[in-house]
């Protein structure tokens, strides 16, 4: 018998269930029935098979805005996909288009409509052409919208839709315990036909948080999602949605309410999809952040925040210790569910996700170096008034080119290294484009925008790309070429599916090593890196390989016939020690 996520039978049920656990005070089926017509269902419909991979070690996703790379007389996200086919093959699989939506502030997370492409990236035709060579991923902007968005417009004259839309507050509420990522007011003070009213806004005056509590706002995001899927979108990524519903006198962050409309959407649009995925935003300290998986009936996949805090740390200091102590912490995802890893992308390195991990000591001493290497750093204030750093705003190859100590020769290994490890973990590999592109600090744009996140969102015009990427000497083509070499490598291994078995192996705090089998026990991984700039030794009787097996690293291909032999590993270098005959 099929084992399903849901021990309902007809999709109504479904559907009320969960609705009853989110406005438990109402007749909720005039509300189920119409979400319902709106997704289209059959009522008799099966519910998704769970606890179901969806994905394997092939699954690799591009991070990049529709206008990342761009170039005349052209629609950015047509040059976009070319570029991908041209100079990626056989690299990614997924792509996330950050928002592609008209917007008005934040770079497109500032939603105006969210059933347009914005004109200056091009059109739905050129998602849907995108979506035929890969999965797309978008963006659920679905905590706030613009503030010249119509819904908010009509807030102000009190017409639908819009009217009660959002969130209104008294000023004299006792906000102090609402947990915030920003220093901004919380309120916003806004003119509106009925005199001065105050709505929430969680990050800035210009996004304008929705109120979920009203059903027709959940209505709104449902039409959207239905929307999407329709054009060809498979990954939702839900942006910010920690903070989806507010209640006063609590810290409005994590409330059961959000976890109840997540496990609705995943329902929702694994029955219109059944290799749809979701994925939860929510840059929040690690515990918390793990609490989205539900039992393997919300995100699909979770970003992994604290992978790249603590992977910048241990490259900078040359100390795996915390690294290792964290990983043997995290449970394994349960099948149906995976790890999203990543180590940069186009907001910066978080910092809340190592709160617990890192002392204040240690979370200074990366302060200090990436201020040192031309990066910023954005703070959030806590209850008592004081400013704690909350992201560090630094294009990743910048932050790879030295240690606490200083710049050094080691950058560009420093830097692959770090994706190497990323690469090998547990989890489904993500690359922004602009490490993959070994882009640098994008000063100029930083000062234009005031914006310190724009220091690592910069615009390729792609013949100057092309010309870099032809130029084998360049930074950007050896960045390429190394981490496509590594792309390649990783596909062809079972034991690097995203749910393959992984355990943290004990060496000295100046290199790191995991242990990956595949689930029929065919293949084993043995992934040691030298993350300090000393050269290191490993004597092979410090790992477990199986006398009967024959065993050669995947990266030089050199194979192991002397049990006796010790590691002689350089500066940032690393092996994937494997027992599959090479191909």
């Amino acid at each position: 018998m099929k084992k399903t996520c849901s021990e309902y039978g007809n999709m109504s049920e479904r559907i009320l269930n969960h609705l009853n656990h989110i406005y438990p005070d109402v007749d909720n089926n005039p509300l189920a029935a119409n979400i319902i017509e709106l997704m289209k269902f059959d009522d008799s419909a099966e519910p998704a098979e769970c606890h179901r991979n969806i994905w394997n070690q092939n699954d690799i996703v591009l991070i990049t805005y529709g206008d990342s790379v761009v170039s005349e007389n052209e629609a950015p996200l047509h040059t976009l996909h070319k570029f991908i086919n041209e100079s990626l093959p056989d690299t990614v699989s997924i792509v996330h288009i950050l928002p592609f939506y008209p917007y008005s502030s934040d770079d497109g997370f500032a939603v105006i409509n969210y059933v347009e492409v914005n004109q200056s990236l091009g059109d739905w035709k050129d998602i849907q052409e995108l979506s035929k060579s890969y999965a797309v991923m978008a963006d659920l902007v679905i905590n706030h919208c613009s503030s010249r968005s119509l819904w908010f417009d009509n807030f102000k004259q009190g017409k639908e839709p819009g009217a009660d839309y959002f969130i209104e507050v008294d000023p004299d509420e006792d906000l102090s315990m609402v947990v915030r990522p920003r220093t901004s007011p919380l309120l916003r003070e806004t003119e509106t036909i009925d005199g001065k009213k105050h709505v929430w806004c969680t990050f800035s005056h210009d996004q304008v948080d929705l109120d979920f509590s009203n059903p027709q706002v959940l209505l709104e995001f449902i039409k959207i999602i239905r929307f999407y899927l329709d054009q060809g979108i498979s990954l939702f990524r839900l942006d910010a949605v920690a903070f989806l519903w507010k209640t006063i006198g609590t810290p409005s962050i994590n409330l059961p309410q959000t976890h109840d409309i997540i496990r609705l959407l995943r329902l929702l649009i694994e029955n219109v999809n059944p290799n749809a995925v979701i994925i939860t935003e929510t840059n929040i300290p690690n515990r918390e952040n793990l609490s989205y998986f539900g039992n393997a009936n919300e995100a699909h996949w979770i970003y992994n925040f604290s992978l790249p805090p603590l992977i910048l740390y241990t490259m900078l200091s040359g100390n795996s210790h915390l690294l290792k102590m964290w990983m043997m912490t995290m449970p394994p995802a349960q099948a149906g569910t995976a790890y999203f890893n990543f180590i940069a992308s186009h907001d910066g390195i978080g910092m809340r996700p190592v709160e617990g991990i890192m002392d204040d000591s240690e979370v200074d001493k990366i302060v200090d170096t990436v201020r040192r290497f031309g990066g910023e750093v954005s703070y959030r204030t806590l209850p008592d008034g004081s400013h704690r750093p909350y992201e560090l705003n630094i294009a990743l190859i910048d932050a790879m080119k030295g240690t606490f100590d200083g710049e050094d020769q080691h950058h560009l290994e420093r830097f692959v290294c770090a994706h190497a490890i990323m690469l090998a973990l547990e989890g489904v590999p993500a690359f922004y484009i602009h490490s993959l592109l070994g882009t640098r600090n994008d000063n100029e744009k930083r000062k234009h925008t005031g914006q310190n996140r724009a220091i690592n969102r910069h615009n390729w015009q792609l013949d100057r790309l092309e010309s870099e990427l032809n130029n084998q000497m360049s930074l950007h083509s050896r960045v390429l070429e190394k981490l496509s070499k590594l792309m390649a490598i990783r596909k062809k291994q079972p034991a690097f599916h995203p749910n393959a078995t992984q355990f943290t192996m004990h060496f000295s705090d100046s290199l790191f090593g995991f242990w990956r089998q595949n689930r029929d026990r065919s293949q084993s991984i043995f992934c040691i890196y030298n993350i300090s700039k000393e050269y290191q030794e490993l004597p092979l009787r410090d790992i477990n390989l199986f006398v009967i097996d024959e065993w050669y690293d995947l990266i030089s291909l050199h194979r192991y016939v002397d049990p006796g032999e010790v590691l002689q590993i350089k500066p940032y270098e690393f092996v994937w020690i494997t027992n599959f005959t090479p191909t």
